[in-house]
């Protein structure tokens, strides 16, 4: 996956202002106790983290 691809599932499911923020500020655990912003810098790969993100929140099978 693109991270232009994450991007624009992430501004889809959480709107544009709101992905953002979501991406520096909730750690999960899904992500070894990292922000989204974190795993990227860490060299987690776009798809996996998206996978993340949907476990995380219940993205629905449509928007996965």
């Amino acid at each position: 996956m693109k991270l232009t691809v994450f991007w624009q599932r992430m501004n889809t499911h959480f709107g544009e202002a709101y992905a953002d923020s979501f991406a520096r500020d909730h750690v999960m655990s899904e992500l070894g106790g990292r922000t989204v912003s974190e795993a990227f810098a860490a060299g987690w790969d776009a798809k996996e983290v998206w996978r993340a993100v949907c476990a995380a929140v219940d993205v629905p099978a449509e928007q996965r």
